[in-house]
């Protein structure tokens, strides 16, 4: 049994709706095992992993999992259960698991749910589930592993995880972002994070959001600078210098007199700071383990305090206590330590609330202060201090003191964050009592500020020993997002078989007439304000996420494909409009895509992640996007459903209106919005550009779809009729029914690759052309499967009397010339009398239909790729048709009287003839 492959899904996706990994699992000697074919294993399971006798499983209730073991279950299965079993052990909280076949016998895709926040990057999941066939291995080769070994992985497991896991701080403020519904990205496995889109994004890093001045936290990280900065301004600081060797430090001495502290000018975290200093032997000694430059300072009296100051606020506020042991007059201060290190808040570094203490040659100092070794035994309640200085990140504790903060210490803490010039600032006070008040008085400052903190920690306010916990996180995200913002910006997603790229590009087009600047990802790329960015295939998360993180997109265009939904998962979590053109046979076979009804629950994530109170627009001509409407999680009374036909009868559209609800249909030749008995006509089908006078009837449903989504988005109804005749489709929507103009022949290039999307285009043309002019430059892709490259070579044949065949440049898996072969052949079948031939390239392909065709007919060319087969019409003096007057004979819709029927080829369309 091993991993073939793992892959994760970092946004909802079809099996759920948080982030997941798909393990790929071949079983290889245990296919076809199951469990009760192997004597003991359910016992020897459950004595390894006792957890496993509380997994529901399907049964959805405690023991479930182990009925299932029982009566005999695969191992795949087994797999996914105890690695679930082993996450929850090491802290890791996830509970969603499902096993599938995956197509060959004893191959399976595992998929587990993965925390929301884990890192995109991380290797929990892949050393988690080698973990589970290990364990499962050893189980049923009779043995099982020894609770020691156990013990020791699941320890390295979780020592890996929480490397890989934000810290405190960055996660508090994910959390208050999420519960206010701004969208989280976190970066890699870093603790930077992206809160919200577009231009309303925000980026924090910890405690430090990209509003915080690099010049403050260049001050704060100099404590002379900041020392004398404060001073000057008359904040009660300690008496100092700055010192770049010893005799500067012992001179400092001599003239604060002791005791005096000794600390790195720029370091942090109380690493080297020196306490209770008061010979010259003392302050060199410190000095030296310094290393540097040191800041030498009189220690002022009173206990430590720290101040959160979030945009000019006082948020929370704790006392620190050094990290200690309190004797039992029984436990030498190692054991005590070692107690106080089984605390499971403590770990190492920041991960946790608390940091372990370190019995090391600082606190091994300070107990020889105090007369004490690691051995010695201190009395019932004696108290000993492991360090001088109280910071949590070693190990010190901290209790809540917000409450009892004076005004005064609160205007003196805001007054040296503005000084700083810090949004938030973590200002270290050492005083008497903060509830008393910090009076100027004559003579030696006794009290007031020691440090002010850049990117201060927020373990203290977070989970404090001692007192109320404050929820520190929320008040940076409110001073980030004032007024209740939720970060986002207006989000709409496109999906379906075909036209989603056209419906992505006007809608763009649309939304950018109304003064915004649009981000848009679509099959050729991804465009910011209008302009491409990036030139590929941006369909999936990753150029979501570019564009919903670019702080100049003010509205997302999303077109979302299947592919790299079922890859990788949504790029977003909600949009505000879902779109689903239509859903008809295409890329079956791959993916684990069996059929249609496959496809459909595909698309319908789409649909789903439409956010309450959003609208979604389908297609009411098509049976599958119909059906979309009834799933239990699209939810139309949570929804805005709008409907878009080309048939004004539709009883679909018909009954939605008579509820009051709205549509956006073709009536009459018209592009038409109607709200329940409301008709209000936008623009003649006729002068949409792309649809050629009406003969592409397709566009009608491409611009009604794109009407429809920019009206929910808040497009005014009485500007998109001028937006949409502004459209330039070779410009704004290249190679997608492009006309193009070579002597006395056309050229109508397209990208359209399955059954569907080619009788469309044939349809086209014949109404301009006429079915007997029309030679056709054709590529289909190897990935399809054969039946569907099949009824792709049946349309053709039904539509074409001359054909040249080409093969893709990359084949897919195909032989060379197995796709050709096959589609001629099934083209021949179904008209005999077919002229086909061969080509090389689509250079030959072309070069060889124009040749066949006679003037004042039309070639279309089916392209793999669009820049080469643009480069190469230009090449051939090609140039657009733009509003080039179609052939002659043709009858624009717009003359057709109301109510009359067009008839088109029901064998080509296999649709009724009313469409």
């Amino acid at each position: 049994m091993k991993i073939e492959s793992l892959r994760r899904l970092r946004g909802p996706n079809v099996y759920l709706s948080r982030p997941a990994v798909v393990a790929r699992l071949r079983l290889a000697d245990l296919t076809g095992v199951e469990t009760t074919d192997v004597t003991g294993f359910t016992e020897r399971l459950l004595r390894a992993v006792p957890g496993l006798a509380e997994h529901h499983c399907a049964a959805g209730a405690p023991g479930g999992f182990v009925s299932r073991l029982r009566g005999g279950t695969y191992f795949g299965h087994v797999t996914e259960h105890v690695c679930i079993e082993l996450s929850q052990l090491i802290g890791r909280d996830v509970s969603f698991g499902r096993t599938v076949a995956a197509g060959e016998a004893g191959t399976y895709d595992v998929i587990m749910e993965c925390p929301v926040d884990e890192s995109p990057e991380s290797t929990v999941p892949g050393e988690l589930l080698t973990a589970a066939i290990d364990l499962v291995r050893e189980v049923h080769g009779g043995s099982g592993p020894s609770t020691g070994v156990l013990a020791e992985r699941l320890a390295g497991l979780a020592a890996l995880a929480e490397r890989e896991a934000t810290g405190p701080s960055t996660r508090a403020i994910i959390a208050a972002a999420r519960r206010r519904g701004i969208p989280v990205e976190r970066f890699d496995d870093l603790s930077l994070v992206r809160l919200g889109w577009g231009h309303r994004r925000r980026l924090v890093w910890a405690a430090m959001t990209d509003r915080t001045s690099a010049v403050g936290v260049d001050i704060a990280g100099d404590k002379h600078v900041t020392r004398r900065l404060l001073d000057e301004a008359g904040i009660p600081v300690a008496e100092g210098g700055a010192a770049g060797t010893v005799a500067d430090a012992v001179r400092l001495l001599g003239e604060l007199g002791g005791p005096v502290v000794v600390k790195p000018r720029h370091g942090r975290q109380g690493r080297d700071v020196a306490l209770h200093l008061t010979t010259p032997d003392q302050v060199a000694r410190a000095f030296t383990e310094v290393g540097g430059e040191a800041v030498v300072e009189r220690q002022l009296d009173g206990r430590d305090y720290r101040v959160l100051v979030v945009a000019g606020e006082v948020v929370a506020a704790a006392e620190r206590v050094a990290a200690h042991v309190t004797g039992d007059g029984r436990a030498t201060v190692a054991d005590l330590v070692a107690r106080a290190n089984e605390d499971p808040r403590r770990g190492t570094g920041h991960s946790r609330v608390l940091t372990r203490i370190e019995l090391d040659e600082t606190a091994l100092r300070v107990l020889r202060r105090q007369g004490r070794r690691p051995t010695s035994v201190p009395a019932d309640g004696e108290v000993l201090r492991l360090r001088d200085t109280a910071n949590l990140s070693t190990g010190g504790t901290s209790r809540d003191v917000t409450d009892q903060v004076h005004p005064d210490v609160i205007r003196l803490c805001r007054r040296v964050a503005a000084l700083i010039g810090l949004d938030i600032a973590g200002i270290d006070l050492r005083l008497p009592d903060v509830a008393a008040p910090v009076r100027p008085g004559a003579g030696p400052v006794t009290a007031g500020v020691i440090e002010v903190n850049a990117v201060p920690g927020l373990r203290m306010h977070l989970s404090p020993a001692h007192g109320r916990s404050r929820d520190v996180g929320d008040a940076i995200v409110r001073a980030m997002f004032p007024g209740g913002s939720d970060g986002r910006i207006p989000a709409v997603a496109i999906t379906g078989t075909n036209g989603k790229t056209t419906v992505t590009r006007l809608i763009a087009h649309l939304l950018s007439g109304s003064g915004m600047r649009v981000g848009a990802t679509s099959t050729d790329g991804v465009s910011i304000d209008g302009r491409t960015v990036q030139v590929a295939d941006a369909t999936g998360p990753r150029s979501a996420q570019m564009v919903l993180g670019d702080p100049q997109v003010e509205v997302a265009v999303l077109e979302t494909a299947r592919g790299g939904l079922l890859r990788r998962g949504l790029g977003y979590d909600w949009t505000d409009v879902g779109v689903v053109t239509n859903i008809t046979a295409d890329h079956l076979g791959q993916d684990g895509l069996a059929s249609i009804e496959d496809l459909a629950h595909v698309k319908a994530v789409v649909a789903e992640r439409v956010r309450d109170g959003g609208t979604l627009v389908l297609n009411a001509d098509d049976p599958w996007v119909r059906s979309l409407a009834d799933r239990p999680r699209v939810r139309a009374d949570r929804k805005r459903l709008v409907w878009f036909s080309l048939d004004a009868r539709n009883p679909v559209l018909t009954e939605h209106l008579a509820r009051g609800g709205a549509a956006y249909v073709l009536e009459d030749g018209w592009l038409v919005q109607a709200t329940g008995a409301r008709r209000t006509p936008l623009m003649r089908l006729a002068d949409v550009p792309g649809a050629y006078g009406g003969a592409a009837l397709h566009m009608a449903g491409n611009a009604l779809a794109a009407i429809a989504a920019a009206r929910a988005l808040g497009a005014r109804p009485e500007s998109l009729a001028e937006r949409l005749s502004e459209f330039d489709p070779s410009v704004e929507n290249p190679g997608r029914g492009t006309l193009f103009r070579l002597g006395d022949v056309s050229l109508f290039v397209d990208y359209g690759h399955n059954p569907a999307a080619l009788a469309a285009t044939l349809r086209t043309l014949h109404r301009l052309w006429g079915p007997e002019r029309c030679v056709a430059a054709v590529t289909l892709p190897g990935d399809r499967r054969d039946d569907l490259l099949a009824a792709s070579a049946q349309v053709l044949a039904d539509g074409l009397t001359r054909v040249v065949l080409y093969e893709d440049a990359d084949p897919r898996g195909r032989a060379p010339g197995e796709v050709s072969t096959l589609v001629e052949r099934e083209m021949r079948a179904r008209r005999p009398q077919l002229t086909a031939k061969r080509a090389v390239g689509f250079r030959s392909a072309v070069a060889e239909a124009l040749g066949l065709a006679a003037p004042g007919e039309v070639v279309l060319a089916i392209y793999e790729s669009w820049a080469p087969m643009r480069a190469y019409l230009a090449e051939l003096g090609a140039a657009p048709a733009g509003g080039a007057p179609v052939p002659a004979g043709f009858v624009p819709l717009r003359s057709v009287a109301p109510g009359a029927t067009l008839q088109v080829s029901r064998r080509l369309t296999g649709l009724p003839a009313r469409s």
